[in-house]
């Protein structure tokens, strides 16, 4: 072959020096993560060291770390503990420094009350820029695996019979004692009955926890299930009342007091729950994550986190977490998911004006809907249902729902697909809902990067 090609010199390319500098653009968002730390108050952090012991790294270190991580996808302390030394931005983000992965990972666990204060603290640069207004929120959630495996699981009727099975074995055990006491039953040389005895007994106690929790938890569900009931056969006999008829359809059927069957307890995060896959048929453990976005700026304003299986519940958590710093929104969009009139009741009662899905969105509308005029207002003594639905199919109603969709739903979007975060990596309720404000914080750092001039 006649034509000539350039080759690289591989030696020479490892003798080049690089000033880092050069390879970080004067808006790259390395640099941006760094210049939004320096503003950032941490006393508090400064505050919990002690007084003796070694040079420590100084917290902005760890704290741009955690957050440029976390904003490009990268949430393990082991990763990014790489991270420092093959890229340039994690490099630059470090200044020069080297902590280990224990190091950050420690310092994660240890202040996470105070990173989430962090998330409002950067909210209000973003107020002082001009770029976060308080107005309408798009409130949404999803579930996000747990830092626990289903094979670590265990069902309440499997439970029982597991515990049943490990007390006659600890009888028998105990009955082959006595005999080798007595000479009547030989031993294995490498069988020791007091250490199989504790072992089992250990295994005994860990399945009574798993009961008492098991307990608890329907308890819990019970009374929720109970008020629920009572609330629907209330509505029943209302309306049977204004329409002098008996209601129609079936009844609803009272609650039963007690675990069941299929009740889980997991081993490793007993914090979090089996729910279903919001990607395919199955279920997993998970957490359910709740986040409140502006409709006009697309950044998160308040995050909760728990473990319902449904999104009933999410609501006051979440518009509680919103911090009073921030300003007073004006309405507030969510899906069929969260339709409740303890929902709305609670909203309007913060002067929050709901605007709530009563039912599943159809992808298209029918010819019916799109000849229909303007809606007929709902009489005063309608109910919170046919009030909703009237509010949804007004211009405004339509129009702040709508957002709904292009606000909130591509924001989970993001965090879960482009960010990739799909599992949590601290385990219990606290330091699962301390990490999902860091996502979030690390989220609207991104966002910023984008909205603020640079």
């Amino acid at each position: 072959m006649s034509r000539q090609f350039t080759s690289p010199n591989y030696e020479a390319t490892l003798n080049e020096t690089i000033r880092l500098g050069d390879a970080l653009p004067t808006g790259h968002l390395a640099r941006f993560v760094v210049a939004i730390v320096s503003q950032l108050d941490v006393s508090n952090i400064y505050a919990k060291y002690g007084e003796r012991g070694g040079k420590p790294l100084a917290p902005e270190v760890l704290l741009g770390l955690l957050f440029y991580g976390y904003a490009t996808g990268i949430f393990s302390s082991r990763k990014i503990e790489g991270a420092i030394q093959e890229s340039i931005p994690f490099r630059y983000v470090a200044g020069g420094l080297h902590p280990d992965h224990d190091t950050i990972a420690t310092f994660r666990k240890n202040f996470l009350p105070e990173i989430q204060e962090l998330f409002v603290q950067v909210l209000l640069l973003a107020q002082a820029a001009g770029v976060l207004k308080m107005g309408n929120l798009s409130i949404d959630g999803s579930k996000i695996h747990a830092d626990a495996s289903k094979s670590h699981a265990v069902s309440h009727k499997r439970l029982l019979e597991l515990e049943e099975k490990l007390r006659e074995q600890v009888a028998q055990l105990f009955d082959l004692a006595e005999g080798a006491d007595q000479g009547e039953v030989n031993l294995p040389e490498n069988l020791v009955i007091q250490d199989e005895i504790a072992l089992r007994q250990t295994h005994l106690e860990n399945l009574s926890k798993a009961k008492s929790v098991l307990q608890e938890r329907a308890r819990q569900r019970y009374a929720n299930e109970l008020a629920e009931y009572e609330a629907k056969m209330r509505k029943r006999e209302e309306k049977a009342r204004k329409t002098k008829r008996k209601s129609g359809g079936r009844e609803p059927k009272a609650p039963t007091p007690g675990p069941r069957d299929q009740d889980q307890y997991n081993f490793t995060d007993p914090d979090s729950r089996i729910m279903k896959n919001s990607t395919d048929e199955g279920f997993d453990q998970h957490y359910n994550v709740q986040a409140a976005v502006t409709q006009n700026s697309m950044l998160i304003v308040a995050t909760s986190l728990s473990n319902h299986p449904n999104d009933k519940q999410e609501v006051k958590p979440t518009v509680n977490a919103l911090s009073p710093k921030l300003g007073h929104p004006q309405a507030a969009a969510l899906d069929t998911g969260f339709f409740s009139e303890a929902n709305i009741r609670f909203l309007e009662e913060r002067n929050i004006d709901p605007y709530i899905a009563i039912g599943r969105d159809s992808h298209q509308r029918d010819v019916a809907s799109l000849l229909a005029g303007a809606p007929t207002p709902p009489s005063a003594d309608a109910s919170p249902t046919e009030k909703m639905a009237y509010k949804l199919r007004t211009e405004i109603g339509h129009a702040i729902y709508a957002l709904r969709k292009s606000t909130v739903e591509p924001v989970i979007g993001i965090i879960k697909e482009v960010l990739g975060f799909r599992q949590f990596s601290l385990r219990g309720l606290l330091p699962a809902a301390g990490e999902w404000s860091l996502v979030c914080l690390a989220f609207n750092l991104k966002r910023l990067h984008l909205l603020m001039p640079q």
